[in-house]
């Protein structure tokens, strides 16, 4: 965006106050997903607040292609996720004792 159109849309830029409270997670999510904090930075404060990061992360696992293909259908077939398919697939073979 050139300088002149950046001026512009700034000046005619409206921004919404970020409410005082959100009823739940969802309408909290709908307003940040419609307007941009950086837009509301005077508004915002600091806080004081421990906030826990899972050190998890997802793992990758090399399968063949046949076997991807397969796992795939089987998994649209049940109407869920390839994840969702083999994370249950993995627990019931763990928990069986295979």
């Amino acid at each position: 965006m050139a300088k002149k159109e950046r001026r512009l849309y700034e000046k005619n830029k409206r921004i919404v106050p970020i409410p005082e409270h959100f009823t739940n997670i969802k309408e909290s999510s709908e307003f940040w997903d419609t307007y941009d904090a950086g837009d509301h930075e005077k508004y915002l404060r600091p806080i004081q607040e421990d906030i826990k990061v899972s050190k998890k992360l997802p793992q990758a696992v090399l399968v063949k292609p046949s076997l991807l293909e397969k796992l795939k259908k089987i998994a649209k077939q049940k109407g869920i996720s390839l994840e969702t398919l083999i994370n249950l697939w993995l627990n019931e073979k763990v928990l069986s004792g295979i």
